[in-house]
């Protein structure tokens, strides 16, 4: 393995107090909320519809909860699967199974059967922590796949009484929001019976920092699913670099942190789940966004800090300018997952305050790699810059040991840290995903002189056509640039004279009546012939991941099937 150290040019540009590396940690996830509850323990640790949590009683939750699941045959090693929206019993169960030293395998709870079954099929756990409304989907795996451990979770269970009394109401409201929450179930171990046990003795051994601590899935809802496996030492690592990066948040001190991102995807998982508790944070669960319960609590506790991505940033701006609720006093708000466009930061900036910046990461890096810095020098259309103790190159994709000229565009390549080392049970996949070492992203990217990285495209998703590459995201933007034209996507479909031609689906602002020839004609006056769809299809609507982003490969096979291409 190469030892060869890269130029960091970013470190420069790094905002005021924000170091160059950090010291490696030690310990384990456990550690951390066990810290805040020692500092804090009269401080709230949890919200969740105006019920709170102190970190006393949290750590207590989880030492009870990690007895409950040690009587119960989990032990260190086990992959315990978790299947839960946002809600306390969501992390109490994620730091009473890493306690035992197991490992936690995070799932989509509105996945379909035959999603959650290849990745059950993929990890084989035997112990399953389930949202009530998910364990018929469980109990029906066939006998091959059926877990020894199934606890069911009433979410409902963690409101407030006057909130649980309210749905209980036989009004039809009611019963339509308890039909949403919760589902009587059979044949299960109750979570309030795992956390009824005796507290967990310290004695009991703990984790280690280099022991895996969670399985994260990364293919999506199609295709053969592939989990990085993060230790401890990843996501202890990408808790305490995300913390560096905002020195003007004080750890406990009134910290505020909203999960408005589901727990279970990486990005929400590491700022909400470690990232908050290292922090000695007030962290406000929401099962699902919903514009109208996250204004209720900015009016009292607005987010110090507030992961989000663009659709939310934008839904919530629009619905308190339409409530006539102040935005004031979010001081941090920082968007991954998809491009964040300048005319959603400017007005959202004037509305809170503070500031919202742009970041970037993959599953396989715990998952933060770069954020813009939060300051005056942040860089809109960037990713930002590379967080202390990570390392970046730009390497031709062809020829991934050869750096690419300064500037020009590359594969992103990493090393740092929080950096996995390798995918569950799949060695081939792991070997192929490293070079020399160095973590080969699959993101196009250029780095500039002051060291900010701008995402080209994904290689996979790259179009060729006549020899020419395309990416697709140019070609999006230049589409939404025309009036009528409020989202689109765009593939490369086989050609037989040109390898892939470029085709986009496109989604009509407000079902006007569109001329499609008029949009290719306006896309002409942006991009170079080649770049310009071939065909384009006016859809109602584009798949999207939960978290609003597109999802391109649908699409494409969406499009396939309306046109017999093969």
């Amino acid at each position: 393995m190469t030892t060869f150290q890269p130029p960091r040019p970013w470190v420069a540009s790094y905002a005021a107090g924000v170091p160059e590396d950090l010291t490696p940690v030690t310990g384990s996830l456990i550690d951390i909320v066990a810290a805040s509850a020692r500092d804090y323990p009269d401080a709230p640790a949890l919200e969740f519809f105006g019920r709170e949590t102190t970190y006393a009683q949290l750590q207590e939750a989880i030492d009870r909860a990690a007895a409950g699941l040690r009587d119960l045959g989990v032990r260190a090693g086990d992959p315990v699967a978790i299947v839960l929206p946002n809600c306390p019993q969501h992390i109490i169960a994620f730091y009473a199974v890493l306690r035992l030293g197991a490992i936690v395998v995070e799932h989509n709870p509105l996945y379909t059967p035959r999603e959650l079954r290849k990745q059950f099929e993929d990890h084989g756990a035997k112990h399953a922590i389930v949202w009530s409304k998910v364990v018929s989907t469980i109990q029906e795996f066939p006998a091959d796949l059926a877990v020894s451990t199934l606890i069911s979770v009433d979410v409902t269970r963690a409101m407030p009484f006057l909130t649980r009394l309210a749905l209980r109401l036989p009004i039809a409201k009611a019963r339509e929001s308890r039909a949403a929450l919760t589902e009587k179930v059979r044949g299960t171990v109750s979570w309030d019976a795992v956390v009824a046990s005796d507290p967990l003795p310290a004695s009991h051994p703990a984790p280690q920092t280099d022991d895996l601590a969670i399985i994260q899935y990364t293919s999506g809802t199609t295709g053969s699913p592939k989990g990085a496996a993060l230790t401890h030492r990843n996501l202890l690592s990408n808790a305490a670099q995300s913390q560096s990066w905002v020195p003007s948040i004080h750890r406990g001190d009134g910290c505020v942190v909203y999960a408005v991102l589901p727990m279970f995807h990486a990005y929400g998982l590491t700022l909400c789940l470690t990232f908050a508790m290292s922090m000695g944070a007030r962290l406000v669960l929401f099962p699902k966004f919903d514009p109208d319960l996250v204004l209720d609590v900015v009016k009292k506790h607005p987010a110090t800090f507030l992961p989000l991505v663009p659709p939310i940033a934008d839904r919530l701006l629009s619905a308190a300018k339409e409530k006539g609720v102040s935005l004031e006093g979010i001081e941090v708000a920082i968007s991954g997952a998809m491009a964040l466009p300048h005319e959603l930061v400017v007005p959202f900036e004037e509305a809170t305050g503070g500031y919202l910046v742009e970041g970037y990461g993959l599953s396989e890096c715990s998952p933060v790699l770069m954020a813009n810095p939060v300051a005056d020098n942040r860089v809109p259309g960037t990713v930002g810059l590379p967080l202390p103790g990570t390392e970046c190159r730009v390497v031709d994709p062809e020829n991934p040991t050869q750096d690419v000229p300064q500037g020009t565009a590359g594969e992103l390549v990493v090393r740092g840290p929080q950096v996995f080392s390798g995918y569950y049970g799949k060695p081939e996949e792991t070997e192929a995903a490293f070079v020399d070492g160095w973590y080969r992203t699959g993101d196009i990217v250029t780095i500039d002189e002051a060291g900010f990285v701008r995402i080209v495209d994904r290689i996979k998703e790259l179009i060729i056509t006549g020899g020419f590459n395309v990416a697709p995201t140019e070609v999006e933007n230049a589409l939404r640039q025309h009036p009528l034209v409020s989202d689109a996507a765009v593939v490369g479909l086989p050609s037989d004279h040109s390898g892939e031609e470029v085709v986009a689906a496109i989604v009509i602002d407000g079902g006007a009546d569109v001329d499609v020839e008029a949009v290719r004609e306006f896309a002409r006056g942006i991009l170079t012939p080649y770049k310009v769809p071939r065909r384009i299809f006016v859809v109602d609507e584009l798949p999207k991941s939960l978290i609003g982003k597109v999802l391109r490969r649908q699409v494409k096979e969406q499009l396939i099937a309306l046109t017999g291409a093969k």
